[in-house]
């Protein structure tokens, strides 16, 4: 595997301090407070009238699609950020090819405003124009920057939370090491809304004034927006075509606190364990630490929390360390949280400026370093780490190193990834056999709901979860939990809430949590912010079944929540595979899960993909959880695992056409699939089966079918379509062909060839999944 250096090469921003990523390191620097009195939003019934608000946002000059006269602002403040971070370094975006680029996009809410637009309407009794609701997933706007810019690389999303900027870089810098791309855009989006105001403020987390990370007399946390946008490259062709490197990405950490789902664990543990991750990935030592950028909420938990992670993983060194919280001038800017505090991190790197903790009064008892207070200081050091800790346990810290140093993070300790435990649940019942006997039959298992065709499952938590504890789940978690327990337990890996498992969770989903958001939303619409509930407002986050998977079952290795629409399970799989092969942890669990309730019907519905009578040429929908155990190979083998099968690679494509609403060539998925190809050191002679993405909608398989045939020609390997029987599970579709591929590896003759597995987002993200058998050695 190759490994390269990544560098930060150009930024763009756009929040309260003002268009530009240096009016974004000016207004932090000077410890400008941009949290003023919101103009945009009607701010009755709130614990505060103040936020880090944009204001005077232009219409992007690009295309996306949306509803005539619409503007999803989330979509809008990316592509400013975007369009300016990628017009800082044309001869390098030109060097790199369209290709080779690609985007990692982190948010919080997402589509929220759309999605709540949409919502509104159908409770009028009203017909909204579907797009509304295509704008709602995360990957809706990671497809917008890719159709905008041209990127034809992975294009992908993450959304753990207020994790999700941080965690979306260190992806994205990962996918350039490996040699994957070449360039990358990573960063992330939020915009405010009356939806996330009543929320924080049914928490009781919004201060009355701007926000106080660390101080005495802080009072909660200030809320912001905006679309920050680092631009990743390969730092020799950086060096060959510039510009010159702002810092480099050195390494980066993430760990599950598996404790509550909004309040971070009281001892710092849990984020002691990212930021350990992050300093020993990158190759370098506390005392080499010279700054940190922290996560400075201003809240009675955080700061304290974040206090004693800082100290747990630094030791000693931690006295004489420079903390600040950019979120004291821009307010806390969720999803994009990340990726504007790494780009003020980088640039403190580079201009030898620890910028300061704005209005703070003074030491409390429970924050006990140096933050910085008011004023910024000089300060030399080759490396710095920026912190995000979010909803659901998450946590992310990203180890930067300065232009010029000379510091190099070591080459990984690499190793293959086996599979080593499987869990399906879904319309044909529990387990992969049974999903395997229903295929066997071809008996369609989609029944009709409401006149349409859908496939739901039946759930049986016992005895995973008892009555109270799944009294405020959704069943999206509750399906997710049961399906990540089986797992571990066909893998036989300990897992349950008295567990400590260094074992991570990555999360993938299509549709998200959209029954926890309509229960959420309902009442304010009705009522108004009074009507808010705290109780299921964190089940509204996407990372929030990931967070629960790991708070009962003991998980604390790393955790991420990726949507990449239909993809979103494939995706997981590929992202765990990554993790496990750099060294990020020994043994996770991948699981995809989506619901199909009365709301993604009606989305699916009003845009004509959704079937209503067999042999219509449309998806027939089905519910589906599915959960794999992936191990590094030496781990497996030293505790006598079974192993089914080994992942030996993967790839990832995009074609995106503004105004179309999928990869309609099968671009991208060809793409893909020689991509995975390549990385497995494989020809398409040796494949042995091929698993389809084909689920009945006959434009998108007629474009793989095409792909396919290009790639494989008169050589064409077995052809499996298992959706064609047990319908569309949305994000977990992947995750479904991947899980009966590699039971169906795992009783083949050692010598059978490799099989490949795709699978698409509708939009124009295509993600291939190279597998083998396990060798005479690994069999068990």
């Amino acid at each position: 595997m190759q490994h390269h250096d990544v560098a930060i090469v150009a930024a763009g921003a756009v929040t309260a301090q003002g268009r530009g990523a240096s009016s974004l390191w000016d207004g932090a620097r000077a410890g400008r407070v941009a949290i003023r009195p919101v103009t945009g939003l009607d701010m009755s019934g709130y614990g505060t009238k103040l936020a880090g608000e944009v204001t005077d946002l232009e219409e992007a000059p690009h295309a996306y699609r949306r509803p005539e006269g619409f503007r999803e602002r989330v979509v809008e403040l990316a592509l400013h950020a975007a369009a300016e971070a990628l017009d800082e370094a044309p001869a390098l975006v030109a060097a790199a090819g369209g290709e080779r680029a690609g985007v990692v996009f982190g948010t919080c809410n997402a589509g929220l405003i759309a999605g709540r637009e949409w919502l509104a309407a159908l409770e009028r009794d009203d017909r909204p124009d579907p797009l509304l609701a295509t704008l709602v997933p995360p990957q809706a706007t990671a497809e917008a920057l890719a159709g905008a810019f041209g990127l034809g690389g992975p294009v992908l999303s993450v959304n753990t939370a207020c994790a999700s900027g941080a965690n979306a870089i260190g992806w994205a810098a990962d996918l350039i090491r490996t040699g994957r791309a070449d360039l990358m855009l990573a960063g992330g989006a939020d915009a405010l809304s009356d939806v996330c105001f009543a929320g924080f403020s049914s928490l009781e987390a919004l201060a009355s004034e701007p926000a106080r990370p660390y101080s005495r007399g802080r009072q909660g946390l200030s809320l912001g927006e905006g679309g920050v946008f680092l631009l990743l490259a390969r730092a020799d062709l950086a060096a060959a075509h510039g510009p010159a490197p702002i810092a480099y990405v050195a390494g980066y950490g993430l760990s599950a606190d598996g404790y509550h789902p909004t309040a971070p664990r009281p001892d710092g543990s849990g984020a002691a364990r990212a930021i350990r991750t992050a300093m020993r990935l990158a190759g370098v030592a506390p005392a080499d630490v010279g700054y940190l950028n922290g996560h400075g909420t201003g809240t009675d938990k955080n700061d304290p929390a974040e206090t004693k992670a800082i100290r747990l993983a630094l030791g000693e060194a931690a006295n004489g360390l420079a903390v600040s919280s950019t979120k004291s001038v821009i307010g806390h800017l969720l999803g994009a949280a990340g990726a504007a505090e790494a780009l003020v991190t980088a640039r403190a790197l580079a201009c030898g400026v620890a910028p300061p903790t704005a209005s703070y009064l003074g030491p409390d008892r429970d924050c006990d370093l140096d933050y910085v207070p008011i004023d910024a200081r000089p300060v030399r050091t080759d490396v710095a780490l920026s912190n995000n800790f979010a909803f659901g346990g998450s946590n992310a810290c990203l180890a930067l190193t300065r232009a010029g140093s000379g510091r190099r993070p070591p080459a990984p300790d690499l190793d293959a990834v086996v599979v080593t435990g499987l869990a399906v649940l879904g319309p044909a019942g529990d387990g992969v056999a049974a999903a395997q006997e229903a295929v066997s039959r071809k008996a369609p298992l989609t029944g009709e709901v409401a006149g349409v065709r859908v496939g739901t499952m039946a759930l049986d938590p016992e005895p995973y979860l008892s009555r109270k504890a799944r009294r405020r789940m959704d069943r999206l978690t509750v399906a997710s939990i049961v399906a990540s327990a089986k797992a571990l337990a066909d893998a036989k890996l300990p897992s349950g809430a008295d567990v400590e498992s260094p074992a991570g969770i990555v999360f993938g989903t299509g549709a998200g949590p959209v029954e926890a958001m309509a229960r959420f939303t309902r009442p304010l619409l009705a009522e108004g912010a009074a009507a808010a509930d705290p109780g299921w407002f964190p089940n509204t986050v996407y990372n929030q079944a990931a967070g629960q998977v790991a708070q009962h079952l003991g998980l604390r290795g790393p955790t991420s929540t990726v949507s990449t629409g239909h993809a979103s399970g494939a995706t997981a799989l590929a992202y765990g595979y990554d993790l496990l092969r750099l060294g990020h942890c020994e043994a996770l669990v991948c699981t995809a899960t989506d619901i199909v309730d009365d709301l993604v019907v009606r989305a699916y519905r009003d845009l004509g993909l959704l079937s209503l009578t067999p042999g219509d040429h449309r998806l027939p929908l089905a519910e589906g959880s599915v959960a794999v155990v992936l191990e590094r190979r030496r781990h497996a083998q030293a505790r006598s695992a079974r192993v089914l099968a080994e992942i030996t690679g993967y790839g990832a494509a995009t074609h995106v056409v503004p105004g179309v609403d999928w990869d309609r060539d099968g671009v991208a998925t060809g793409r893909a699939m020689r991509a995975a190809l390549a990385d497995g050191g494989a020809e398409p002679a040796d494949v042995s089966a091929l698993w389809l993405a084909a689920a009945g909608l006959s434009v998108a398989d007629q474009a793989e079918r095409r792909a396919a045939q290009a790639l494989f020609g008169d050589r064409m390997p077995a052809r499996h379509a298992p959706k064609s029987v047990l319908g569309e599970p949305l994000g977990a579709s992947g995750a479904l062909c991947f899980a009966l591929a590699a039971a169906d590896l795992a009783t083949a003759d050692p010598d059978t060839g490799p099989a490949l597995v795709n699978s698409m987002s509708l939009g124009g993200a295509s993600v291939s999944l190279l597998l083998r058998t396990a060798t005479h050695e690994e069999v068990r």
